[in-house]
């Protein structure tokens, strides 16, 4: 997976070089003709130049980010809560040691990421893990929203169908991780079963984005790829959901090995969106701003 995101970023670049080459020429030639044929052009040439090799690996630092502060925080947290004997080790499907009800001594709970977050010294960095994961995964949303709206339009709705769900999905994985699931389990799950749920369909109107909207030109090579991510992403959901509400142990055990795919196979789906990022710049968002100013007055009228 990485090795493959730095191929498609050698290659970016190297378009990158070859496209500043060809506006150089481009900005030469048009400089010497006719002042009324510039005139006549002037309102199609308003967009600003590529961003520069800093600004693009700037932007390609949030999904990154966003990644990484999920994939190291949730297995930091598993981690400790192992060392502490607080939950059971992934790799052990036997029920010796698992709680049985009223039993809290001499015994570890099924190694979910909610029940890895329960006891301390974790359950603060558990809760920090998840503020933060939102709100990045929030910031991507909506940066992402932006980058449909100005490259393809035509698709804004599906974009703020999936903005929606992202959004939803963010706020429920908050609740989520501000709810210790040992004292406010109800508001916890609603807000984890909500998050999951909304995470489905945002990667499928991605995944649908992906295919209609081209935004970096290797989308020939992403949308497999994110098709891929996507039917792993519903299905082990699906099967996590019945496996969670099942009573034998090994049956928790195998939803908790499935809840564990879900995280990293998300982050890998987040993380193919370095391709999009790198091809991002600050004014989309200033567009997007004035857009929703230049709706207002309109919103107003029909009013």
């Amino acid at each position: 997976m990485f090795v493959f995101l730095l191929v498609l970023l050698s290659n970016m670049l190297a378009k990158r070089r070859v496209s500043g080459l060809y506006l150089g020429v481009h900005a030469m030639v048009s400089h010497s003709r006719s002042e009324g044929f510039l005139s006549r052009t002037e309102g199609l040439c308003r967009r600003p130049g590529p961003s520069t090799v800093t600004d693009m690996v700037l932007w390609t630092i949030l999904p990154i980010s966003l990644s990484l502060v999920s994939f190291l925080g949730t297995w930091t947290v598993y981690g400790l809560a192992f060392a502490n004997r607080h939950v059971c080790s992934l790799s052990d499907w036997g029920p010796n040691y698992y709680c049985k009800e009223n039993q809290t001594t001499d015994c570890c709970l099924v190694p979910t990421i909610s029940s890895s977050g329960i006891g301390a010294p974790e359950n603060s960095l558990f809760t920090a893990t998840i503020n933060a994961g939102s709100f990045l995964f929030l910031v991507f949303c909506i940066f992402h929203h932006a980058h449909v709206m100005e490259k393809h339009a035509c698709h804004s709705m599906l974009s703020k169908f999936a903005l929606v769900f992202g959004v939803v999905a963010a706020l429920g994985a908050f609740a989520a991780g501000n709810c210790n699931p040992g004292y406010l389990a109800l508001l916890h799950y609603l807000g984890a079963a909500l998050s999951f749920m909304c995470i489905c369909f945002y990667t499928v109107l991605l995944t649908a984005l992906t295919g209609k909207c081209v935004l970096t030109g290797y989308e020939k090579f992403l949308y497999p790829f994110r098709i891929a991510s996507t039917v792993v992403q519903t299905l082990v959901t699906i099967c996590y959901t019945i496996l969670f509400a099942q009573e034998e142990y090994y049956y928790n055990h195998l939803s908790a090995i499935f809840e564990w795919m879900l995280s990293v196979n998300l982050e890998l789906f987040e993380l193919s969106f370095v391709v999009e990022f790198w091809f991002f710049s600050s004014f989309m968002l200033a567009n997007l701003l004035s857009r929703r100013e230049e709706e207002k007055p309109l919103m107003l009228t029909l009013s």
